[in-house]
């Protein structure tokens, strides 16, 4: 196999990463095309891996963030990756058939064309803190469904969960089919300078700037799952409570701390003394105590402070804080942040600024949906929209006029644990998809294959010299198709 072709600016590869690399290459070059048989073993190994080890999980990730509310993970994690491990078992045989392609019967008589997918080789993945098992193993269950090798690299904020998955995942996998790890101290830019045969990235956009950057100089494909300030919009038919409801409901899972959580919301004027009176009622209601176990914290210091930051820009800059955690005392030891909604943000604070990515909810107001669609589409594609209406007409308006990765009506992010959805971003919020079909198709290549029949058309009807049948021949075919 030829060397990738190193820059002088490309960083040094480790040893380990090569090792695998090379060894799960070997291996794919060995047995290329695993058999339906095989893949599926490999997702019911996938699914036994979580569920022998599922509460050494929730307590490795919950040692990671300081707290994480166990319910969370079950859900958000666990739940979610098996229940699309088993609705991929059930489709992939379907998924795996060749398909059949139109041919033009006059010019090729008795051919055919055929579409097969086939396996790419060996798929990078890179893991964020925020959802490691759901981000780790939703990719892996594509990847392996297209008859992939991995290898992953968890984050710097995960290491009590990369060191159990390291530990336990040869149990169930050969290191030429799986390999996990750490970040061993900023090893980002050396995993993605890896020539994989595909990259998957999922973290903020600057870091996925840098990673498309590294994977381009070996000119690896890369699917991009990035963030991004995804709106939520109340319509002026929707009722205040309920969207309080659906919308904290999604703030507050996981301290907010979600790639496609509500960043801000648009409220009609007149509701937003409604709505802030029910986000106070159903933060004491849900959450009586902040310091318990339901309530996640905030992953490191420095995000924490990161947050604090923000509330304070948005209060020096003459914004309205409103603390939902009120009489509350968040134990800043473990790092719960007490959220907060900001009224009158303004373009000059960082709320408006920069993906929150904690338990932070700026309320705009609005007169009229073009108000809403102008602010939404003066500033990058979202990874998400959420608009809140039961008007068919007004809900067909923000789809058409608002791009976005994807879109949840009434309610906010379950459109990313739809499994016959794919998931992904547009723009700035990323590129490609993974989930469903199209996580399969994600990380195959659907190879075209044309095969001739007994007769060659060309070969009778139009050789050289080109000024006599074969002129006439191709003049009448394009007169035909016209």
């Amino acid at each position: 196999m030829n060397a990738p072709m190193m820059h002088a600016d490309a960083p040094a590869i480790p040893a380990d990463f090569t090792a695998c690399h090379d060894a799960q290459r070997e291996a794919h070059l060995q047995n290329p095309e695993p058999d339906y048989r095989e893949r599926l073993a490999d997702l019911a190994s996938l699914g036994r891996l979580i569920k022998d080890n599922q509460q050494a999980i929730v307590e490795a990730i919950s040692r990671d963030y300081g707290n994480r509310s166990e319910f969370e993970t079950l859900f958000g994690e666990i739940f979610v990756v098996l229940e699309g491990i088993k609705s991929t078992s059930k489709h992939l045989k379907k998924w795996m058939k060749p398909q059949r392609r139109q041919v033009d019967v006059l010019l090729y008589p008795g051919a055919s064309n055929t579409l097969i997918p086939q396996p790419l080789g060996v798929v990078g993945v890179i893991v964020p803190w925020n959802f490691p098992i759901n981000l780790t193993f939703s990719p892996l269950t594509a990847i392996f469904a297209a008859g992939n090798r991995a290898m992953v690299k968890m984050s710097e904020n995960s290491q009590h969960l990369a060191d159990l998955l390291m530990r336990v995942s040869p149990r169930y996998f050969p290191e030429t089919k799986l390999k996990f790890f750490d970040d061993g101290g900023g090893r980002g830019p050396a995993f993605s300078s890896i020539p994989f045969d595909h990259l998957l990235f999922t973290g903020s956009g600057a870091t996925g700037r840098a990673v498309m950057a590294n994977a381009a100089r070996n000119l690896t494909p890369v699917t991009l799952e990035l963030g991004g300030k995804a709106p939520a919009i109340v319509g002026p038919d929707f009722p205040v409570k309920t969207a309080a409801e659906r919308i904290m409901w999604a703030k507050m899972f996981n301290a907010g701390q979600i790639c496609s959580n509500v960043d801000y919301v648009f409220l009609p004027e007149e509701g937003v003394t409604e709505f802030v009176g029910h986000c106070k009622r159903l933060f004491a209601e849900r959450f009586p105590d902040i310091n318990a176990n339901d309530f996640t914290s905030i992953i490191d210091e420095r995000s924490y402070e990161r947050l604090q930051h923000t509330l304070e820009d948005a209060r020096n800059k003459g914004a309205t804080l409103v603390n939902l955690a009120q009489g509350q005392r968040p134990d800043r030891s473990v790092r719960k942040f007490a959220p907060h909604l900001v009224l009158n943000p303004t373009a000059d604070m960082i709320v408006s600024q920069r993906e929150i990515f904690g338990p932070i909810l700026p309320i705009r107001t609005y007169r009229d949906k073009t108000e809403v669609a102008r602010y939404i589409n003066a500033h990058d594609r979202p990874l998400a929209l959420y608009p809140f209406t039961r008007d068919k007409q007004l809900q067909r308006f923000y789809i058409s006029h608002v791009m976005s990765g994807g879109v949840s009506v009434n309610e906010a992010m379950l459109h990313i644990v739809q499994h016959d959805l794919p998931f992904g971003g547009v723009g700035p919020s990323g590129m490609g998809h993974y989930h469903s079909r199209e996580g399969f198709t994600t990380f195959s290549k659907l190879r075209p294959v044309f095969r001739q029949g007994p007769m060659s058309g060309i070969q009778m009807l139009l050789q050289p010299p080109y000024h006599g049948k074969a002129l006439k021949l191709i003049k009448l075919l394009i007169k035909l198709k016209g």
